[in-house]
């Protein structure tokens, strides 16, 4: 019987265009702190720029790559098609005014009995703001700490297969359905050490058009663990069960593995720690360009051919 369950969403990763638009977006509207600039792992002249809470927290961070020469991608089956981010309660008023001033189009609408803020960012990806329990985070930036972003409220994935992709996570990752109805299913993780935030994954059943991953989708959606001997178990599981599960990557600031679940999302498995205070203070965490050890030592030539990015917070 398998007695593993998640911690909920650890990070989510998706791909964009100008890294400048990126971080005007999710630092200076949205209000996240910048928490990492680092690279690809497997293109060192591609960022790879982190977002979260004051500590990147699990549950609270969003990733991306910029590929500035990329094409502009599809939304559709095979990927997740909507992150949803959690704001204090009695917020949504403001977000959906703040929004507007920036000249972003909003669309409020009422699912599983929430109040629902749609909107999309510059590259095309889609979002939610849903009111939570919780308190806002601490004042960085432009956003008041009464009215920020809390953390992932969770994910909506568009899947081939929905009912393949159900089954999973109720088999595997001891999801349990909350509801469900002919548009679409609504599941939490049940890991009581977790936080709050993270927890939920829908799988909407109306999607056909299958996803292009390009400019303006998600990459990933990584899962929670507690540290790398339960990942070793997860890792273990899966292959037992059949799925094709790569070798563990570190990731400086976690550990990861990877797999394609029957609906075709690429889902990560990653470890709470070490964190992103390994190899710099916490209170200057996203000033530096910070590389893999693999790369330090080509450090003037990958930093010659990545765009400069402005610290201006505008």
């Amino acid at each position: 019987m398998n007695t593993l369950k998640t911690k909920g969403i650890h990070h989510i990763t998706s791909i964009v265009g100008n890294p400048n638009e990126n971080i005007e977006f999710y630092r200076d509207v949205l209000g996240l702190r910048l928490i990492k600039k680092t690279v690809n792992f497997d293109d060192p002249y591609t960022y790879h720029l982190y977002f979260g809470d004051e500590k990147g927290s699990p549950g609270t961070v969003i990733t991306f790559f910029p590929w500035r020469n990329g094409q502009q991608g599809r939304i559709g089956t095979g990927q997740v098609g909507i992150t949803m981010y959690r704001v204090p309660e009695g917020s949504l008023g403001y977000w959906e005014e703040r929004l507007r001033t920036k000249g972003i189009a909003t669309d409020k609408v009422e699912q599983f009995g929430q109040e629902r803020l749609f909107f999309s960012d510059p590259h095309g990806l889609k979002n939610i703001l849903v009111e939570g329990k919780g308190e806002g985070n601490e004042s960085h930036g432009t956003v008041p700490g009464e009215y920020r972003i809390s953390g992932f409220e969770g994910a909506v994935l568009y899947s081939h297969f929905p009912d393949k992709t159900k089954e999973m996570l109720v088999s595997i990752f001891q999801y349990r359905v909350i509801e469900e109805n002919e548009e679409s299913i609504r599941l939490s993780a049940e890991d009581s050490r977790a936080n709050d935030f993270g927890r939920i994954l829908e799988i909407d059943k109306t999607i056909n058009v299958r996803g292009l991953t390009q400019i303006g989708t998600v990459h990933h959606i990584a899962l929670r663990v507690e540290d790398s001997r339960t990942q070793a178990k997860w890792k273990e599981q899966l292959g037992n069960m059949g799925y094709s599960v790569s070798p563990v990557r570190d990731r400086n600031y976690f550990t990861s593995i990877y797999f394609h679940e029957p609906g075709g999302i690429l889902f990560e498995v990653a470890t709470d720690g070490p964190g992103f205070h390994r190899d710099e203070p916490l209170e200057n965490l996203g000033e530096k360009l910070m590389l893999p050890k693999e790369y330090e030592s080509r450090r003037k030539e990958i930093e010659g051919h990545l765009p400069s990015i402005s610290q201006e917070v505008k």
